[in-house]
């Protein structure tokens, strides 16, 4: 598909922006959302269908279903299992399921506005982070698509002991607002100049940002985050946020 350049406005926006805060900050940040934000396919939900797909791991019975009545009662529950369930299972050997997951995705559809405004900030030295809500290795599996390595991703995990997965929760859900607290400690405080997101998930992601918020979408209306994306459109008027939608 064939998505939607960003406005001459926009990027007016965002170059005028970085300007300025390259004059006020030394090594400026910016944060993005994933699924739905750089890329029109939801990475997270694709990798639990690999691992359910090849028997990577145990599951209950029907376990889409397991996950979907765990999201409806308490979505952080949902996406700590999701990590949760890789207990026992070596980090590098699940960190290759996800790029095996998002090989099996190709092509994935990568939204090249987002790739080209990432480029540019990297270029300008400005240190990038995608927060999400899905598992943080699956996440990982996708980071080289928009130029980015494994730290630059910030998401839902459980520690290692000795490079194997547990499933004792670490650092905070990376939902709503545990997406900027997840941020904030891992800048020590620094709050991002930019931030874009695509639900309102991300919508305290935004807020956060200290002079440009972006919203974008993609969602067609059958779409299931079709709803939460025309929201987040909504809140970015009533802001004076900028807000793109890629179709």
């Amino acid at each position: 598909m064939k998505y939607k350049d960003y406005s001459a406005d926009i990027w007016s926006s965002i170059n005028n922006t970085l300007d300025q805060v390259l004059k006020e900050q030394k090594n400026p940040i910016a944060a993005f959302d994933a699924d739905g934000t750089l890329w029109d396919i939801d990475l997270g939900e694709k990798f639990f269908h690999h691992q359910i797909d090849n028997k990577l791991v145990e599951l209950p019975a029907d376990p889409w279903n397991h996950y979907e009545s765990m999201k409806a009662e308490d979505p952080r529950k949902a996406y700590l299992w999701l990590a949760q369930i890789c207990k026992g299972k070596s980090l590098t050997e699940v960190q290759q399921w996800a790029k095996d997951a998002v090989k099996a995705a190709a092509p994935v559809p990568v939204f090249s506005e987002q790739r080209k405004l990432i480029q540019l900030l990297q270029s300008k030295g400005v240190k990038i982070y995608v927060i999400t809500a899905s598992v943080k290795w699956a996440v990982e599996g996708g980071a080289s698509l928009v130029g980015l390595e494994y730290d630059n991703i910030i998401g839902v995990e459980t520690e290692t002991q000795d490079g194997m997965i547990t499933d004792k929760q670490k650092g905070v859900i990376t939902y709503r607002q545990g997406k900027v607290d997840a941020l904030l400690a891992k800048t020590g405080g620094q709050l991002p100049f930019l931030a874009s997101g695509n639900t309102m998930g991300d919508f305290n992601l935004l807020e956060s940002a200290t002079h440009l918020s972006l919203a974008v979408s993609a969602a067609s209306r059958d779409d299931k985050i079709f709803k939460t994306e025309r929201e987040l459109a909504e809140n970015a008027q009533t802001k004076g946020w900028l807000s793109h939608r890629f179709i």
